[in-house]
């Protein structure tokens, strides 16, 4: 074994063996408790969503919790909207920023998907891209699979010996993709993931690295299963992640500061409303060929009936001090969802966006991959 590989290994076996103590719980009444509705449209991804405040989310029953004691997130559906128009959608972010030495917890039972659908959980640090972005939960329309991703600064790059599920698609996590990992487990998208009772995810924000699992319903480890609102977790029966992002090639406490979680749904934008990406999958859906035109206007229904989370619950855990810190987010924060999009921020606060003449092959690329990786979970 090489010293490299050893130190891979032995970065993976140091990250897995402290426990971790819950400081957050997101769930049943309380799941809307401690996070912030963005209340504009959306000014990042360039998407045809307009993101309702809270107010008006819960007066347009946009987010809710049901009668399970779930959270439920969604899209419009109910609204015939004009051309030149935008659909109503949600966005919120967490007050609390959760220090290196954190661990995140999402159990869902439905994610967004349809054509023109671009949902997303993520994290970011207050400084983007200075401070880091997580994309744990990404995927646009009908692909197959989901995909997680970093994007930070330039000197952070994912290694090319991994210990990973997942398929690697970009090692420069600095590039205007960043350094994507697609999903190889089945149902971790589409209609695949709700007909296999949905699943979770688990993020290691580590000094170690960052890492990502993923489980269908019926493989979530017992760990999870029987822990509460209060239990401290073990994370040693894991096993082997979908996503490793070890250290020894991106320095976590150079590159990531304390993150913020969000959760998005945008519609088409710089990367599931593109030629490239909508017609790979898409583009036979209505007449014109264009994911504004055939998706945005008009009904509601059926086209975005399944484009909601419903969620059980997040949980944040810690091994470290202090407890996250709480902050109340705005819309002039630099923040982003894309994996497809190189932010900007200038001297006013304000997000440019800059086009990149790699970002269509690297995306094309990666919607490839999720075409085929669909393909084969549908044999």
């Amino acid at each position: 074994m090489t010293r490299f590989a050893l130190f891979a290994v032995c970065a993976l076996q140091l990250s897995i063996v402290a426990g971790y103590q819950v400081v957050r719980d997101y769930s049943g009444q309380n799941f809307f408790t401690g996070w912030d509705f963005y209340g504009n449209y959306d000014n990042l991804t360039l998407g045809n969503a307009v993101y309702l405040n809270q107010s008006e989310a819960t007066k347009q029953n946009l987010a809710y919790i049901n009668s399970e004691g779930r959270a439920i997130i969604k899209v419009d559906n109910t609204t015939d909207v004009a051309m030149g128009q935008n659909r109503s959608s949600i966005r919120m972010t967490s007050q609390d920023a959760y220090p290196i030495g954190s661990l995140w917890i999402i159990d869902l039972y439905h994610i967004p998907y349809g054509c023109s659908v671009w949902p997303a959980f993520w994290t970011f640090g207050p400084n983007w891209p200075n401070d880091g972005e997580i994309d744990i939960i990404e995927a646009i329309n009908i692909m197959g699979n989901n995909q997680m991703v970093l994007h930070t600064t330039p000197g952070c790059t994912h290694s090319s010996t991994y210990n990973q599920l997942g398929a690697n698609i970009g090692s420069d996590c600095s590039t205007p993709s960043g350094c994507v990992v697609a999903e190889t487990q089945p149902n971790s998208y589409n209609s695949g993931f709700a007909a296999a009772g949905g699943g979770v995810w688990a993020t290691q924000f580590d000094v170690t690295g960052v890492f990502i699992w993923f489980w269908s319903r019926p493989n979530v480890p017992e760990s999870i299963t029987q822990a509460n609102s209060t239990s401290s977790i073990d994370i040693t029966s894991w096993g082997t992640p979908s996503a490793s992002y070890f250290a020894n090639t991106c320095n976590i406490t150079e590159f990531f500061s304390p993150q913020n979680l969000v959760f998005d749904i945008t519609l088409c934008g710089d990367w599931a409303g593109t030629g490239y990406a909508y017609n790979a999958t898409c583009g036979s859906s209505g007449p014109t060929g264009l994911c504004y035109n055939d998706c945005v206007v008009g009904p509601g229904s059926p086209r975005y009936d399944e484009a909601y989370f419903d969620i059980s619950y997040v949980r944040a855990y810690t091994t470290e001090q202090p407890a996250p810190t709480t902050t109340t987010t705005s819309t002039s924060i630099p923040t982003s969802t894309t994996s497809t999009t190189n932010r900007q921020t200038s001297s006013s606060g304000a997000i440019s966006t800059r086009n990149d003449s790699s970002r269509g092959l690297i995306l094309l690329a990666t919607v490839a991959v999720g075409i085929i990786l669909g393909a084969r979970f549908a044999l």
